[in-house]
Order: C-alpha cells, then structure tokens, then sequence
C-alpha cells in the first residue's frame, strides 16, 4: 500500500518513522508551512518535514485543503491510505474520499473521551487516570468517526502533558503499523462511538496559565502537570511575575495565595482547599529551578502573597 501521511509536530513524526521502519511506501507528506520560532524568529521546518526530507519524501505544505489547487498533490499522489496525527488543519469529506481504501486518524485519547485539540494536557487536567490511543476512520466531524484499534495507558501522578505526549506518540506508531497491516489483509472490524460519555478538549490558551489560589490544591497541582511544557503555571508576588512548573498538595490552610512557608523543599501556598508545595519554579529572563536554587536568588517569606489576575 502507499501511504500519505498528514501530521505536523513531534508527535507525528513518531508515528511517521514508525510507518517508514515498518517498510510502507510514503509518496507524500503533508504537514503546515514552516513558522517563525526562535529569538530571531526565523522560519523553521516542522517536526513532520524534517522526517520527510531525511527521507527523501515529496512535502506539500498548503495553508489550508479547501480547493482544487491546495488538494492536487494528494490527489496525484495515487495513496491508497491517508494517516493523519496533529496536523492542525481540518479535512473537507472531498479530501476524506481521495484515498483509495480509507482516511486514519491517530488520536492522543479513549474516544469519545477528549475529543479535540488536546486531549493529554485536558486528560490530567481532569484528574483522569487512564487515557490511550485511539486508531480511528476520519469522517467530516470533529473525532467523530468510528474507531479501529483502541489501547489504554495509565496516568500516573507523576505524569505531566510532556511525558504523557511521549508515550502515547510511542504507542500510536506501534498502533498505526498494526492497523496498517491489518488494512492490508481487509477490512479493519469499525465500532461506531457511543454518544455517552463525548467531552471535548478544547485547545490551551495562554490566559490559562494564571493560578487561582481559591481553588483546591489538588486542582491547582494537576493543572502544572497538564501545563508542562506548555503554558506553565503563572503568578506574581512583590510585583514579580513567576512561571510555575510542578507542585504537590499538602496539608495546610490560611489565606488563599499566602505564603506559609519557603524552604529547599518548596513554596507553601495555601489554597482554596489545603496547601499547594511549589516545587519548581521561574522568575523572569531566568531558567526553571528546583525550589531551594529558586530561593537563592529570589526572597519569599512566610505571610506575603501571591496575586490572582484574571484573565
């Protein structure tokens, strides 16, 4: 079979090797155009193009797939099957019906659980202890369409979006060969999506980062997993505005936002519901820190307070 892969950030890229190690013909990569990125801003490949061109695969990079003209690469290049992870564009049906055999898609969770933009940071963010890779049959909708192949994986307490991504990117590659060999042999048995149970991971937004204290420390320190690497956790204290990077709750109660404590094992901040330990953190123009380097350059007392802004 020939394969067009569509995907742009690391996490297709593994899929993309995955698909390549296993031997299968890739006529075509799509993947976004190249962005700015870096201090000077210069344009830079995606993941997904880098794998391509290592390889010597032909790259199509259109900015959207709405006409003729934007489709004409995938339409020539004869795919039998379209494997699309993290592409970041959607699939009008005609796109959907280039294909000879079928349209998969590889998604970061248990559908029809976390449908959407990003189902690992939304999956911790909600205290969920499982998540997965679903192998699924692209249809117009949103996630909708009806799943192949589905392989749960524990959260642990420890996971953040960075190594969650990790895994699951590992176990969509392995999960993708599977499902493309199968292909090759017929159809692939498709279970329709039940309507219980559809929530949606809506994408992150920069404004998210900023902590409220009033809320549970348990809340707060799911959301520094889910928010690692992306946006981070934000306060300011003394004027000073601090990225924070990973904490645990533990028991202590006072005002929401107060400092109870700073020592080398952390920042205690009393929350809604007990304490938030901060464990790593950043002041501006520095690096991330563990708590006892943090203190040796930044001074926090007992009694001052963190501030909520809004956003």
């Amino acid at each position: 079979m020939k394969i067009a892969f569509a995907g742009t950030p690391e996490f297709a890229a593994i899929a993309l090797r995955a698909i390549l190690d296993a031997g299968f013909e890739v006529p075509l990569v799509l993947t976004q155009p190249d962005r700015p990125a870096g201090r000077g801003m210069q344009l830079h490949p995606s993941a997904v193009k880098q794998v391509a061109l290592a390889h010597d695969i032909p790259v199509d990079q259109p900015e959207k797939l709405r006409t003729p003209e934007q489709q004409a690469a995938l339409a020539a290049c004869g795919a039998d099957v379209l494997v699309v992870a993290a592409y970041g564009l959607i699939l009008p049906q005609v796109v959907l019906d280039l294909p000879r055999l079928a349209c998969l898609n590889i998604h970061g969770s248990l559908l029809p659980r976390w449908r959407g933009a990003a189902p690992i940071h939304r999956a911790i963010e909600a205290g969920d202890t499982e998540t997965g890779i679903t192998i699924m049959q692209m249809e117009a909708g949103l996630d909708t369409g009806p799943m192949l192949l589905k392989q749960a994986l524990p959260i642990l307490p420890t996971d953040t979006t960075a190594s969650l991504h990790d895994k699951l990117a590992a176990l969509g590659g392995t999960m993708i060969v599977e499902a493309l060999r199968t292909l090759e042999k017929g159809p692939l048995p498709a279970t329709i999506q039940p309507a219980e149970g559809v929530t949606y991971a809506h994408k992150i937004d920069k404004s998210e980062a900023a902590l409220d204290f009033r809320q549970s420390a348990e809340v707060l320190a799911r959301k520094l997993r889910a928010f690692d690497p992306f946006p981070g956790g934000a306060a300011t204290i003394n004027g000073t505005a601090l990225k924070l990077w990973a904490g645990e709750a533990v028991s202590g109660s006072g005002e929401p936002g107060t400092v109870l404590s700073a020592d080398a094992h952390g920042v205690v901040v009393a929350c809604g519901e007990g304490a938030l330990r901060l464990t790593v953190l950043q002041k501006p123009g520095s690096k991330r820190l563990p708590a006892g380097d943090f203190l040796r350059g930044f001074e926090l007392a007992a009694g001052i307070s963190f501030l909520y802004t809004a956003p």
